[in-house]
């Protein structure tokens, strides 16, 4: 199979109007095949298969591929707004919709013609799901550190390891593991391989019982001796820590967006029940302490908001700050997205922390962003390097 990966073509730019409809239709579909159900799919930890693939047909399965293999063949920007619109709807889907949209994005950018016609159409149709296999139990912050080895045997490579906290795994259709292909060459030697779930040797962990994102599963994933065509490397041998590098920009804002979905919801919710809540005499709306903690809620998300929007459009314009700017939006926009729904549900008082009202689950949701996709503490490294590098 020939490795060299397709030309990636700029989206074609859309107009307002053309935008504005495609988020009202995201909107409709947060509000009516997400939001009624979010709260039962935590309780049962149900993955919504058949919702996901009503998201497939609505775009949302390919959301930045090409148009040749089913993608939407959007924006970065665009996405932003999209993944905002469906946090709202529910954090957690909303966040591996994004993680699934990295899988498709990788094939999109990095494959062969052969590698995108074999696996596009079915992830952006969402008729099969994606995952992505690059954290290992002793390496997640450290990515260049994994262990999972790719040995070659003639036309084939010998994947073993184990890789932890999967969104998806044993869900999912397609995989794509980074796996060392050379012990010596640190995050040099790292390859992306796309391996099927049918692949013999490949199996999975126990569901991981977590604080949140209990919609989605998570599970470790296994390769004993996992043998896969080298026609199945993406970008070629050794690109594998470059792919992963550039695809977590992306899922930054995504996920960053997501926070801000979340909180806004959160926040509308607050806003309402103040006014509906009296205590001695008046509506909490009316308290000082109160006023001033929506202000300051609202103010964090609009800050939060910017970032993020700014951060999209450099990577879309491939800004060479891209990357930090990505980082700045993540690091910001998880941590105000966590406070403003914690925040909601202490206004709340005692409802808040009640199932019913969906604000402790949003809080539960939303706190794992502060740590997926690099945690914050690893985007003010990446800031910082970049700032004294100049």
């Amino acid at each position: 199979m020939d490795a060299t990966p397709v030309p990636v073509l700029a989206p074609v730019a859309i107009s307002e109007d053309e935008r504005a409809a495609i988020i009202e239709a995201v909107r409709d579909f947060a509000q009516s095949e997400l939001e009624p159900h979010a709260l039962q799919w935590d309780a049962s930890s149900h993955f919504p298969r058949e919702t996901l693939r009503l998201g497939g047909d609505l775009g949302l399965g390919g959301i930045y591929v090409r148009e040749d293999v089913g993608g939407s063949g959007l924006t970065r920007s665009d996405a932003a707004l999209i993944f905002e619109e469906l946090a709202k709807g529910d954090p957690a889907i909303a966040a591996y919709i994004s993680i699934h949209n990295m899988v498709a994005w990788m094939i999109d950018a990095y494959g062969s013609e052969p590698q995108r016609q074999e696996w596009l159409p079915l992830l952006t149709s969402m008729q099969g799901f994606g995952s992505y296999c690059l954290t290992e139990p002793g390496a997640g912050s450290d990515a260049a550190a994994i262990a999972t080895s790719a040995i070659r045997s003639g036309d084939e490579y010998v994947l073993t390891g184990v890789k932890q906290f999967i969104s998806g795994g044993g869900e999912a259709s397609v995989y794509i593991v980074m796996a060392r292909t050379d012990a010596d060459a640190g995050a040099r030697g790292i390859t992306a391989f796309v391996v099927p779930a049918d692949t013999p040797g490949l199996s999975f962990g126990q569901l991981e019982h977590k604080m949140g994102w209990n919609a989605q599963p998570t599970r470790q994933v296994i390769l004993d001796e996992v043998r896969v065509p080298a026609a199945h490397i993406l970008g070629g041998e050794g690109q594998g820590f470059k792919i992963a590098m550039s695809a977590l920009d992306g899922g930054r804002i995504n996920i960053a967006a997501c926070s801000l979905g979340g909180a806004q919801w959160a926040l509308d919710r607050a806003v309402k029940y103040v006014h509906e809540r009296f205590t001695f005499g008046e509506p909490l709306a009316e308290k000082q302490a109160v006023v001033f903690a929506l202000a300051d809620m609202a103010t964090e998300l609009r800050a939060a908001r910017a970032l993020v929007r700014d951060a999209a459009a450099a990577l879309d314009a491939k800004a060479p700050d891209a990357s930090m700017q990505c980082a700045m939006a993540k690091r910001f926009a998880t941590d105000a997205g966590f406070t403003v729904a914690n925040q909601a549900l202490q206004l709340h008082g005692g409802y808040g922390y009640l199932h019913d009202y969906g604000i402790e689950k949003v809080v539960r949701d939303l706190r794992v962003h502060q740590i997926l996709e690099g945690t914050n503490e690893i985007m003010r490294v990446i800031i910082g390097r970049q700032l004294l590098a100049h």
